[in-house]
């Protein structure tokens, strides 16, 4: 898999902060180069439709949600004004989730081999950064939200946060530059320690 420069992913599980550490880094961003944040799955179309199955609106079996995740994805890499084209001009990208959490979510329900092919000809990001966060912790943070989404239960995230563990070292191998961030700070904790891990990109000694 070829690795993509100025392209930087979070992951982490329910709970772990990457959606709100997504959005202080936007807010906070005043420096050269520019930043272009971004989520999976998408806005568009094919994410609105997989946000209905997450919340139970609607139902698919795993293997469609594989094939969906994919579509989504290949729009927001390929299409014009995504991920490729930001990171092509210069921009540093930063998203919320990408095919890791394909391997690790859709791998529950699917055969590993039917996600590694669907997304085979992704590029890697330069930088993984993992929110390590206990599943118990993480539970007792998302516990108060209004809609409990299809993963959110103890037993799933905890399969889900050794899923991610296992799949560090794969990617680390494979060229993909791996930073783990403990996750059970403060908003603020994390975001310093999220800053301290992008200022070691070589887009940001330009």
């Amino acid at each position: 898999m070829v690795v993509m420069s100025n392209f930087v992913v979070l992951e982490g599980g329910d709970g772990s902060g990457t959606t709100t550490q997504l959005s202080i880094l936007n807010r906070r961003w005043t420096i050269a180069p520019p930043l272009w944040t971004t989520a999976e799955p998408t806005n568009g179309p094919l994410g609105r439709l997989i946000r209905q199955v997450l919340r139970g609106a609607v139902r698919l079996c795993p293997q469609t949600m594989a094939h969906l995740f994919a579509a989504d994805r290949a729009e927001h890499l390929f299409a014009a004004g995504g991920i490729v084209e930001h990171c092509q001009h210069g921009e540093l990208v930063v998203c919320d989730r990408y095919i890791f959490s394909s391997l690790v979510y859709q791998g529950i329900a699917c055969p590993t081999e039917l996600i590694e092919r669907l997304n085979a000809d992704f590029p890697l990001p330069e930088l993984l950064v993992f929110f390590d966060l206990d599943p118990d912790y993480a539970l007792k943070r998302i516990k108060g939200r209004p809609v409990q989404e299809l993963y959110e239960e103890p037993a799933l995230q905890r399969l889900v946060y050794n899923r991610y563990r296992d799949l560090l070292p794969v990617y680390r191998d494979l060229g993909c530059r791996v930073e783990i961030v403990d996750a059970h700070g403060s908003p603020d904790e994390i975001a310093q320690a999220l800053w301290a891990v992008l200022q070691k990109l070589p887009i940001m000694e330009t």
